[in-house]
């Protein structure tokens, strides 16, 4: 059960903001409330929502108990006081969940890294497969996608890949993806219909803004080369190709994409910057390491977190054990919502969990 007086706690900042919002103040400051405001509202909608309810049950139980209600009165009371108890529950689930502590990076967009894991040409194949579903699934979400960098497999797919992903909510559905994908099927190049396992490794990493990251230039190792294609050949006649070291780190950023040095920089800046603030979201999250053994994907790239079986047209996450039929709804990415609602679900069950022990 939520506490009431914290409940009138933000119905009364709610109001203080509209009061404030209203008032003579700077620019900068009124988008400040504004956000505050907007993100508020959903929550408060809810909680009206609760106390309505509430209100109207104690309403209708003093009605039931006054000895002058007379019985075709308390009977449609009593119907209506059992339809509201069983509301309640439901209301004041919905409330927990939005009061639930935002993940800061949730409205960021994303950088989507997929490279080809154990398995050879098959694993780069599946890791062409797996970029194409991201692909599709940001196509069904009105995301924008552009490809930073590519590193086409002779057979086909990719050996590595990476892509920007724009759009609301980016990271907060995409952040689960995180991990080992594993493939179970038959290659076409094998004879003997044998089923091969193979495996490609998802990262999704929250885009950062120059704001987040300071990068120190002289912490920087720029090295410029030649880009080459598959096989050797060359791209382009000039040293347009870059290769950026983060020296205090030893991270090591690669782009070759473009044809200006410029914009392979600018690339692979963003891209550093990105893998520098999840190094420090993990170190973060590494000082809550007791909380995160329970929680549904950690990002942890050496997880195994689903398996893809096209014998059996089956895609099972291996986290809350789901398994879904849906293959090849899976792969178009008309399904991925439906396996990353379970997952969100699974998590917000945990949280609601610590929530309950709090306000206990």
């Amino acid at each position: 059960m939520i506490a009431h007086a914290k409940l009138e706690k933000l119905l009364e900042r709610y109001d203080a903001l509209q009061v404030q919002m209203a008032s003579d103040v700077d620019p900068q400051e009124f988008v400040r409330l504004s956000k505050e405001f907007a993100e508020l509202t959903p929550v408060v909608e809810a909680v009206r929502a609760l106390m309505d309810a509430m209100a109207e049950a104690q309403d209708l139980a003093e009605l039931i108990a006054e000895p002058e209600t007379d019985s075709d009165m308390s009977d449609l009371a009593a119907g209506e006081l059992e339809a509201i108890k069983k509301r309640v529950p439901e209301l004041e689930h919905a409330v927990q969940i939005l009061l639930l502590p935002k993940d800061a990076d949730d409205d960021r967009n994303v950088i989507l890294e997929v490279r080809a894991g154990t398995g050879g040409d098959e694993a780069a194949l599946f890791a062409g497969d797996l970029f194409r579903m991201y692909q599709r699934y940001a196509d069904i979400r009105k995301w924008k996608l552009e490809i930073i960098s590519a590193n086409e497999a002779a057979m086909g797919g990719y050996k590595e890949i990476s892509a920007a992903i724009m759009g609301k909510g980016a990271f907060a559905k995409l952040k689960y993806e995180s991990g080992v994908h594993r493939v179970q099927r038959v290659p076409e190049t094998e004879a003997s219909g044998r089923i091969h396992t193979s495996a490609a490794t998802v990262a999704i990493l929250p885009e950062a803004e120059e704001v987040d990251i300071q990068i120190d230039e002289k912490d920087l190792r720029i090295d410029v080369f030649r880009a080459s294609g598959p096989g050797g050949q060359s791209v382009n006649t000039t040293d347009s190709a870059v290769r950026i070291t983060h020296i205090p780190s030893g991270l090591v950023v690669s782009q070759q994409d473009e044809k200006s040095q410029h914009k392979n920089r600018a690339k692979g800046m963003k891209v550093l910057r990105a893998r520098l603030y999840e190094a420090e979201r993990m170190r973060a999250d590494a000082q809550r390491a007791k909380e995160r053994k329970g929680q549904v994907g950690t990002g942890d790239r050496s997880e195994r977190i689903r398996t893809y079986n096209f014998p059996q047209g089956r895609v099972t996450d291996h986290r809350i054990n789901l398994t879904l039929y849906k293959l090849e709804k899976m792969l178009a990415g008309e399904a991925l919502d439906e396996m990353i609602d379970s997952l969100v679900a699974e998590e917000q069950a945990r949280r609601l969990a610590m929530f309950d022990e709090d306000d206990a």
